[in-house]
């Protein structure tokens, strides 16, 4: 058995959920398929894929297999686009699409940094709420979350986890006693991101993990963050935003904590790094990818330490 390209074979079922599509994507026959993936289950003496008339299944042996065989095969691909294109220069133009409410925020300092690297890339960037298929429309990579991005097999590569933050101006809370508990804000002035984008509900979670959620009847709704940061800076009311948004405003004293006991779920609480294919990764691609992925390393741990210290202070 070709073990690894037996891998291969097995990921990319995982990934179609069916047989019949990741034949068709590897331009081979069902039976191959087929074979590959019970040639790997002799080979480790477990069950991989539940099957049946209608459908597939990972077993958990099989979800975990996924996941490792997914990371050997990036890490594969790594050092085989090193060597092999390791004396091109990254050039052309990239296409990159981005989250609009985080990136307006965030990726202009990531991006100074990555174009003075490698100045020969040109790069043209799409801001966007709305789902994309990156494949059909033609992107190299996207900074999306987790339900915005669709398109064949894509590899994922997570950057950022952000916790959401109920915020309010000290001028604000100087006026209105700040809410204790999620019920309290049915007292308050509410700033929220328009209902197709979160909905009409907050869903909080005490610290012992006694779950409150709780109907908004905003008296301000925009589809930007940046203009409910701004908003709830001019002490217009309490909102929720990404913490890694409002860390320098804590810090400075511009927006105070509210609610800060508690956790808030059901938001878009992390983005991926996402890009098509698994080889012949070009290397204006390959050098983003790997840009970008230093670079959050670094700064969502500056963010978290931030955040940690005004949570401390407030």
């Amino acid at each position: 058995m070709n073990q690894l390209q037996a891998m291969r074979v097995f990921v990319s079922v995982a990934d179609h959920g069916s047989f019949g599509r990741a034949a068709t994507s590897l331009n081979m026959s069902n039976a191959v398929v087929t074979r590959y993936v019970a040639l790997l289950e002799a080979h480790l003496e477990t069950r991989l894929i539940n099957r049946n008339t209608c459908s597939t299944s990972l077993t958990e042996a099989g979800a975990e297999y996924a996941r490792g065989c997914r990371q050997l095969l990036d890490d594969l691909a790594r050092i085989e686009a090193r060597i092999t294109h390791g004396v091109s220069v990254p050039s052309g133009t990239l296409r990159v699409v981005a989250h609009a409410s985080f990136s307006l925020h965030d990726l202009t300092p990531m991006l100074k940094q990555y174009l003075d690297a490698f100045p020969k890339v040109r790069l043209s960037l799409t801001l966007l709420h709305r789902p994309v298929d990156l494949i059909e429309e033609g992107f190299d990579a996207g900074i999306v979350a987790p339900r915005q991005v669709s398109g064949g097999t894509l590899i994922r590569r997570p950057l950022v986890s952000i916790a959401p933050i109920a915020v309010a101006s000290p001028a604000y809370l100087a006026c209105h006693p700040a809410p204790q508990r999620p019920a309290d804000l049915a007292r308050h002035t509410l700033l929220t991101p328009t209902a197709d984008i979160h909905g009409n509900e907050w869903h909080f979670q005490s610290p012992g993990g006694a779950s409150e959620p709780v109907l908004i009847e905003p008296a301000y709704a925009v589809n930007n963050s940046m203009m409910l940061r701004q908003a709830a800076i001019a002490s217009m009311g309490i909102t929720i935003l990404p913490a890694n948004q409002v860390a320098a405003d804590l810090a400075m004293g511009l927006l105070t904590r509210v609610l800060g006991e508690w956790d808030i779920r059901d938001a878009d609480n992390a983005l991926s790094l996402v890009y098509p294919g698994r080889r012949h990764v070009p290397a204006k691609t390959r050098s983003f990818v790997d840009f970008t992925v230093e670079w959050f390393r670094k700064h969502d741990a500056a963010t978290a330490r931030a955040i940690t210290r005004t949570s401390c202070n407030s």
